[in-house]
């Protein structure tokens, strides 16, 4: 039994404007917190960083979401994933410094002078609002915290970190050998699970690797002592 390979700890897809990829693909965005709904209900969030690239987005923070996006996407077509671009303010305070009067200053002044958000961060704003939440700042300060960008699809596996997908635990026993194909044993990304980027994942490779090690050495043990009994038995018999 196994299941289809799908990319994990991958980059995703966005529709950027040409204005935006050709001025921001590379960029860092931090530091942000994200947010997208699980299928199962709820919502997962990370805090941390990812970059805009000319496809999409990528980086660490996207990585440890993928699971949860990729799930999404295909079961809706499409993701939500919300970024609050100001993590250590709260909206009540962002909903105050924007009804200050600005003068003759541009909003895009005002937002650097207020808030602090320029380059890719502003760049986001102008990509992704209308000009009817620019006109309101209450509108305008609940995107900041909560600014909606629509994930297509994740980016080939090729391309990814690791992959999901792979031998179904329920074709394994206890000691990672498959049911159907006694002596044959299976780990890491072999097995159909996956896990955040780093160290998560090695450590759960070497686990596996190590536990089906030992499932070997049982198994090797077990029909050695099978072949000495079956000798044993010929031996006897006249």
């Amino acid at each position: 039994e196994v299941a289809p390979l799908l990319p994990a700890n991958c980059g995703f897809e966005l529709d950027w404007s040409e204005h935006f990829r050709e001025r921001f693909a590379g960029a860092p965005v931090k530091p942000v917190v994200a947010s997208v709904a699980l299928p199962s209900g709820g919502m997962q969030n990370r805090r941390g960083e990812f970059i805009v690239t000319a496809q999409g987005i990528e980086g660490g923070l996207v990585y440890a979401l993928s699971s949860a996006l990729r799930e999404t996407i295909a079961s809706e077509g499409s993701a939500r994933l919300y970024l609050d671009l100001l993590p250590d303010w709260t909206l009540e305070k962002v909903s105050a410094e924007l009804s200050h009067p600005r003068g003759a200053r541009s909003l895009s002044s005002h937002l650097q002078s207020r808030l602090h958000l320029k380059g890719v961060k502003a760049g986001l704003l102008r990509e992704l609002l209308d000009k009817d939440t620019f006109a309101d700042m209450d509108k305008l300060a609940r995107a900041i915290k909560a600014l909606p960008l629509t994930v297509l699809r994740p980016r080939p596996i090729a391309e990814a970190i690791s992959s999901a997908g792979g031998v179904s635990f329920e074709a394994l026993d206890d000691a990672l050998m498959l049911r159907a194909l006694p002596g044959v044993f299976c780990a890491g990304e072999m097995l159909d699970w996956e896990a955040p980027t780093g160290g998560y994942l090695l450590t759960a490779c070497f686990a596996t690797g190590h536990a089906a090690g030992h499932g070997v050495v049982q198994w090797l043990k077990a029909e050695g002592q099978q072949a000495g009994l079956n000798a044993s038995q010929e031996e006897r018999q006249p």
